[in-house]
C-alpha cells in the first residue's frame, strides 16, 4: 500500500510522472497516457478492494470469477496489485462447475479446462441429496459402536490426534456419465460428458486404525456408515474394505474439506461407487450383514434387462474420456495433442490406447506416472490433422486385465435402461471444417 498515493502531493507527483513519462516516449509507442492513468486507477481500485473486509464483499454467497479489468498496452510501465490475503485464478481464466438442481443436485467438473490429474479443491464435483450442511466442527462427533468391545464418541480434534496419512485418490459418482450413455448429443463437453469424477489428494487417519481403538469383534463382517446430512445418507460397507484402504478424511488438496465435500469429516472408500464414500460423517455400526437402507435397494442398484438388479457394485470399471480436442473446440490442419484422463476403481490404468479412425486402427498413448493407486493418469497422443473427416476415441485397459467396453458392448449385458456404473468408450467427431462434436454411438 506504501507505493500508492495518499494524499494530494503524492497524486500530483504521479500525474507529473505520468507527464514525463509521455514525453519521454515516442509518438507511436504502444503506451499511452490513457493506459497508464486507466491502470493506475485500477491498481488502486484492486488495493482498496483488498482493504475491504470478505463479509462486506458477500462471502458465502455465490461469487463469480473477477471480470477482466482494463488492460495497459505494457504493463511493465505501471505498478501491479498488492499483495491479498487470499489468492485469486487469472481474471483470464474462468473454469466453473455446471450446477443442476438444487437440494438434490449435483456441479459438473469442468475436465476440459483442467491440466495434470489434480483436481481444484472449489472445483471438484458435488453430488448431494438434501443440500449442503452447516456443521460446526467444534461439536461435531462421530460414534463407532455396535460389534466392539469399547464404543467411541471422537471428536473432531480428536479423530486429528491419530497418525495421519495423505493419499492421492479419485472419486466418481456411480451415476457419472448416465446422459451421454442414453441420449448422447453432439453438444455435450467432457464436462457433461463425465463431469461427476475428480481426483484429489486427501488427508484423514486410516479406519482400520479407529476400528482397533474400539476393539472390532470378529463377528463383524460389515459397518454402517452414516452422515450428517438432512437425508441422513447412509451405505453398508463390508468390513473387508475398512482394513484395505478405507480413510477417515479431514483434509483436501493441503486445506479442510470444503463443506460440500463433507466438512470436518468424511468417509473415503478408494475406487468405489461415490455415494459409498459418506460424506459429513457422523456414525459408524458394525454387524454381521448389510442394513438394506432405502439408498442400496431404491437407489444405487443397477437394473438389468433380465428384470433383475445388480446390487453392491462397488468397483468403479476402467474407463477414460479425451478432454481435448473436444466441443465446442475448432481444429486446423496441423499437429494438436490428443489428451485426457483414465482411472479405474481395481488399482491402476496400463495402458490407454487412441484410435483417430473411428475404433478401425488403434495407437499407444503416453501415460504420465500415476500419483497413486486408485487414481488417474493423464494420456496423450499427438496426431497430425489432414483435413479429413475423423473421430477420436480412447481406451484403457486397467492392472485387472479388464477393457474398456464399446457402448453396443454395454448394452448388450446391461441394457439402455441400467442406471449406474457407465464406462463406455466415447470420442470426438472432427468435421472436414475442424469444428468437433461429441460421438457417443461407438
Amino acid at each position: 500500500m506504501s507505493d500508492l498515493p495518499t494524499n494530494h502531493s503524492e497524486m500530483d507527483d504521479t500525474a507529473r510522472d505520468v507527464a514525463a513519462v509521455d514525453a519521454a516516449m515516442p509518438a507511436d509507442a504502444a503506451i499511452t497516457r490513457r493506459d497508464l492513468i486507466a491502470g493506475a486507477a485500477g491498481a488502486l481500485g484492486v488495493a482498496v478492494a483488498a482493504s475491504i473486509p470478505l463479509v462486506a464483499l458477500g462471502q458465502g454467497a455465490n461469487t463469480s470469477a473477477p471480470t477482466v479489468p482494463a488492460i495497459p498496452a505494457d504493463p511493465t510501465k505501471l505498478q501491479g496489485a498488492p499483495t491479498t490475503p487470499v489468492g485469486a485464478r487469472s481474471a483470464f481464466y474462468k473454469p466453473s462447475r455446471t450446477p443442476y438442481g438444487e437440494t438434490t443436485g449435483n456441479s459438473l467438473s469442468p475436465l476440459q479446462d483442467l491440466t495434470g490429474t489434480i483436481t481444484p479443491a472449489d472445483l471438484h464435483f458435488e453430488r448431494h441429496h438434501a443440500g449442503v450442511p452447516l456443521i460446526d466442527p467444534a461439536k461435531h462427533t462421530l460414534l463407532i459402536h455396535g460389534l466392539v468391545a469399547t464404543p467411541l464418541v471422537l471428536t473432531v480434534d480428536e479423530v486429528k490426534r491419530f497418525p495421519p496419512v495423505t493419499r492421492t485418490h479419485f472419486i466418481e459418482c456411480s451415476g457419472n456419465g448416465r446422459a451421454a450413455y442414453r441420449e448422447p448429443k453432439s453438444d455435450m463437453t467432457p464436462q457433461k460428458v463425465a463431469g461427476l469424477v475428480s481426483n484429489t489428494e486427501w488427508t484423514g487417519v486410516p479406519l482400520k486404525v479407529l476400528l482397533d481403538e474400539a476393539g472390532a469383534t470378529k463377528e463383524a463382517t460389515w459397518f454402517l456408515a452414516e452422515g450428517g446430512d438432512a437425508c441422513v445418507m447412509t451405505r453398508s460397507i463390508p468390513m473387508a474394505k475398512a482394513v484395505d484402504d478405507a480413510i477417515l478424511v479431514w483434509a483436501q488438496n493441503g486445506e479442510p474439506l470444503r463443506p460440500e465435500q463433507g466438512f470436518p469429516l468424511r468417509l473415503l472408500l478408494p475406487g468405489w461407487e461415490g455415494n459409498t464414500s459418506v460424506k459429513w460423517l457422523r456414525r459408524l455400526e458394525l454387524g454381521t450383514r448389510p442394513w438394506m437402507t432405502r439408498w442400496e435397494t431404491s437407489k444405487y442398484t443397477d437394473p438389468l434387462p433380465d428384470g433383475k438388479a445388480r446390487q453392491f457394485s462397488f468397483d468403479m470399471d476402467a474407463k477414460s474420456i479425451i478432454t481435448t480436442p473436444a466441443y465446442p473446440q475448432a481444429l486446423t490442419k496441423g499437429w494438436w495433442p490428443v489428451s485426457g484422463l483414465a482411472w479405474t476403481g481395481r488399482g491402476t490404468i496400463t495402458r490407454v490406447e487412441v484410435s483417430t479412425d473411428n475404433g478401425r486402427s488403434w495407437h499407444d498413448a503416453e501415460l504420465t506416472p500415476t500419483t497413486g493407486v486408485k487414481a488417474p493418469v493423464r494420456f496423450t497422443y499427438q496426431w497430425e490433422w489432414d483435413g479429413s473427416e475423423r473421430v477420436l476415441l480412447s481406451r484403457s485397459t486397467d492392472e485387472t486385465g479388464y477393457v474398456q467396453p464399446t457402448r453396443a458392448e454395454l448394452i448388450k449385458v446391461r441394457g439402455i435402461g441400467t442406471d449406474f456404473h457407465f464406462n463406455p468408450i466415447v470420442g470426438w467427431k472432427v468435421a472436414v471444417n475442424g469444428k468437433v462434436t461429441f460421438h457417443g454411438e461407438t
